[in-house]
């Protein structure tokens, strides 16, 4: 009897042992399965001139401001560019976490503009990690100035021009992320037979965190295939964000002065090497419509 009981003792306690090992794996399965979203790749909607893999969150609207001065080689007379300007300023607002829209108008040949964002994949780590974030952008150009000479006025149809990218983009540390933009460019008309109606272009963008609420950023934009009818050149741009509570401030210098994907990859003129620098900012207000229901995966920053 006494080694009856020694053996039923023995199996329970093995049982136990088993059943805790099965629990751990349970739970080692479970925390596998975790999905962790990685954010803050860059601080706001813009690396500087061109959109950022970044989209505002369901129920914000953000209110834009975009502003870039004359060339600052233009000397005293004009203030180093501070005389001459042109702004942008735009509404756009999050209808969920992944889309996007917003509605612009710039100064510069008075243009109207309109675009759609989409965030189709999102940068991961754990159960199924993704290395890279993947958004979509479309945009719509409509450029109303009456510069036509008499009886050659265009049609609506002409006015328009139409842009495409696929922004790639990774955070590579909490300090350094970098974003790869292919942009596909069509335009209705054309200045000059000879100038392309589809323009490819390849961008690239990248940040550096300096503190918590200031990074470096850089981006510059290669034509593959640019406009014969002008001297174009590639876009160029250096600034600083500065993140102060529900603001980002960017400080802009650049060799374009627009600030839409049609005229700034395609339509520079000025090169930056010779001097031809333009002082701007971007500034936007973000305002929050209703609740917003934070997701369960956690997020890494």
């Amino acid at each position: 009897m006494k080694n009856l009981f020694i053996i039923i003792t023995l199996l329970g306690i093995q049982t136990q042992i088993l059943a805790q090992d099965d629990l751990f794996e349970i739970l080692d399965n479970e925390a596998s399965q975790d999905k962790n979203y990685v954010t803050s790749t860059f601080k706001g909607t813009r690396i500087l001139n061109g959109h950022s893999i970044e989209n505002r969150n369901k129920g914000i609207l953000e209110f834009v401001i975009s502003h870039r001065f004359g060339r600052v080689n233009l000397g005293p007379d004009e203030l180093y560019g501070l005389d001459q300007s042109n702004i942008r300023f735009a509404f756009e607002y999050g209808l969920s976490d992944d889309i996007m829209i917003g509605l612009g108008r710039s100064s510069f040949e008075k243009t109207y503009d309109g675009f759609v964002k989409y965030r189709a994949l999102k940068q991961s780590s754990g159960a199924k990690s993704l290395p890279i974030s993947v958004s979509l952008f479309a945009s719509a150009a409509y450029r109303s100035i009456n510069d036509f000479e008499p009886g050659r006025e265009p049609s609506d149809s002409d006015r328009l021009s139409y842009t495409t990218q696929v922004l790639l983009a990774r955070k590579f540390s909490p300090g350094f992320s970098l974003q790869i933009t292919p942009s596909y460019i069509h335009r209705n008309s054309v200045e000059l037979l000879k100038d392309p109606h589809d323009i490819f272009a390849i961008g690239m963008g990248g940040r550096v965190k300096l503190t918590k609420r200031i990074s470096i950023n850089g981006e510059y934009h290669y034509t593959i295939n640019p406009l014969e009818s002008i001297d174009a050149k590639n876009s160029l741009a250096f600034g600083i964000d500065i993140e102060t509570g529900g603001h980002v401030f960017q400080i802009i210098l650049s060799n374009s002065i627009t600030m839409i994907e049609k005229s700034f990859i395609t339509e520079s003129t000025d090169n930056f090497f010779e001097g031809d620098v333009h002082l701007g900012f971007n500034i936007s207000r973000a305002f929050q419509f209703g609740k917003h229901k934070k997701s369960k995966a956690r997020k890494i920053k």
